[in-house]
C-alpha cells in the first residue's frame, strides 16, 4: 500500500466530518512505516508534533502505534482516550469522551472487532473482546466481553438485543420466500 492510500484510508468513512478526516490523516501519517526503521526515524519529529497537536491541543489520545483497521470514524473527537495496546478492527466508530484501555498495570487491553459502533461517554476497560457488528450505547461501562452481533447498554453493560448474523438473516429470508 502506498503512502497516499495508507494515509487516506479513513477519508470516505468520515464524509461530512472534517474533524474526523483531519484526525484520521494525522493519525495514519504518524502510524505509517512503524515496521521500517528508516521511516520510523524520519517520522520521529512528526510523531512528536502529532503528540503535541492531537493529544495536547485537540484532546484526543490516540497513540500513533495503536493498531486500527481501515475505515475508522471519529465523531466529535473530544476527550477520546485509547491505550496504545488496544486493537480496533475495520469500520469502527469512536465518539467523544470515550475511554478504551487496561484495568491497571499488568492488565491486557481490549480487542475490538469489525463494524463496532461505540457511543459517547463509553468506558471499555480490561482484557475484554468486543465481537463484530456490536453497538455499545452511550454511557455504557464494558468490563466483560461482548459476543458478535449485540447491542449493549448500561453500567455495567448488558446485552439489550442480539442481531441475527448476516448469514442467518439471508437464510431466514430465503425460507420465508
Amino acid at each position: 500500500m502506498n503512502v497516499v492510500s495508507f494515509v487516506f484510508q479513513d477519508w470516505s468513512a468520515n464524509t461530512r466530518n472534517s474533524k474526523g478526516r483531519l484526525l484520521g490523516i494525522l493519525f495514519r501519517l504518524a502510524n505509517y512505516g512503524l515496521d521500517n526503521p528508516v521511516i520510523r526515524l524520519l517520522l520521529l519529529p512528526y510523531r512528536l508534533l502529532y503528540r503535541l497537536l492531537v493529544e495536547w491541543t485537540l484532546g484526543v489520545e490516540l497513540p500513533y502505534n495503536t493498531v486500527v483497521g481501515p475505515g475508522l470514524r471519529i465523531y466529535h473527537g473530544q476527550a477520546l482516550v485509547v491505550h496504545k495496546n488496544v486493537q480496533i478492527g475495520r469500520n469502527c466508530v469512536l465518539r467523544q469522551s470515550t475511554t478504551i484501555g487496561n484495568a491497571g498495570a499488568g492488565s491486557t487491553c481490549p480487542v475490538i472487532g469489525n463494524n463496532v459502533n461505540i457511543g459517547a461517554n463509553v468506558c471499555i476497560i480490561g482484557p475484554v473482546h468486543i465481537g463484530d457488528n456490536v453497538v455499545i450505547g452511550a454511557g455504557s461501562v464494558v468490563t466483560k466481553s461482548i459476543p458478535t452481533g449485540c447491542t449493549v447498554v448500561g453500567n455495567p453493560a448488558r446485552v439489550l438485543r442480539r442481531h441475527p448474523a448476516p448469514t442467518d438473516l439471508a437464510s431466514s429470508l430465503t425460507t420465508m420466500l
